[in-house]
This record gives C-alpha cells, structure tokens and sequence, in this order.
C-alpha cells in the first residue's frame, strides 16, 4: 500500500510539472531574458517626479536643463534601465512625470537620476517606489519604437 501511494504521488508531481510546463503561448526564453518569475512577474523602480522647489525664470537655462532631461533619458532607456517615462497631466498633487527603472533597487535608481539636470537643478524632486508587475513592461520601448511615427 506505501509503494502505491508513493508511485501515486511521483506520477501526480510528474504530471502537475508536465502541466505547468506546457501552458499555451508560454515562453521559457522570453521569461527568462526578461527576468521573469513563476507569474511574469519582476521588480522594478517607480520615480514620480514632483515639482521641486527652483523657479528657474532663465528660459534659456531652463530649455538647456530640459534638453539635458530628455538626453538622459534616451541614454537610459537605450540602456535598457528606463522602460517607460511620461508626464502627467495638470494635477493638485503638484506630479510632473514619472519614470519607471528596471533596476532592482532604490540606490540604484538613485544613481541613474543623479545625471538629471531637472532633478539636480531642483526643478523636480524625484520620490522612488519599489514596484512589482509584469516583466513584459521590459519590451516597452522596443514595441515603441515601432508605432512612434515621429520624435518628439
């Protein structure tokens, strides 16, 4: 009776792996050079950018800061370390835009904004969240690239 119940369990184990392995669509490869875990999932960096507390009036400076915000932006995301960046609409909590890092912690993140000039000058403060969601966010610029008619 022990042998049976074992074998019953090596052949139900066998076939719940054989299950998991051959979910349709589902690839191994992709899930693993993007980082995924068992559910897709991977940690990244949220920053939301604030406005910070430097009223630069200098439009000439202020243009210089801002070519400078953008430059490193596609430096990063060329990089693969920023999958998604935007800013947001008019709003009351004073939130400008956000960044969104595939590094896995708040120093690091730290770091990749550091080369901000909006963010060194003052003009945004950036606030770091860890956040966990699908690793597909990874191809983001990727497929972008694709559907974007024109540059900004």
């Amino acid at each position: 009776m022990k042998r049976i119940l074992i074998a019953i369990l090596l052949v139900s184990a066998s076939l719940l792996a054989t299950a998991q392995e051959k979910i349709p669509g589902y690839d191994s490869t992709l899930a693993r050079n993007l980082g995924a875990d068992e559910r897709g999932m991977k940690s990244f960096i949220l920053v939301i950018l604030k406005t910070g507390p430097a009223k630069i009036e200098d439009k000439e400076l202020r243009d210089s800061l801002f070519t400078g915000h953008f430059s490193n932006m596609d430096r990063l995301a060329e990089q693969g370390k920023l999958v998604a960046a935007g800013p947001f609409y008019d709003n009351t909590s004073q939130y400008r835009g956000l960044f969104l890092f595939d590094v896995r912690t708040i120093e690091e993140a730290e770091e990749l904004v550091k080369d901000d000039p909006t963010v060194t000058s003052g003009i945004f403060v950036a606030e770091m969240y860890q956040w966990y969601g699908s690793a597909a966010v990874s191809m983001l610029n990727e497929i972008h690239k694709r559907i974007q008619k024109r540059q900004p």
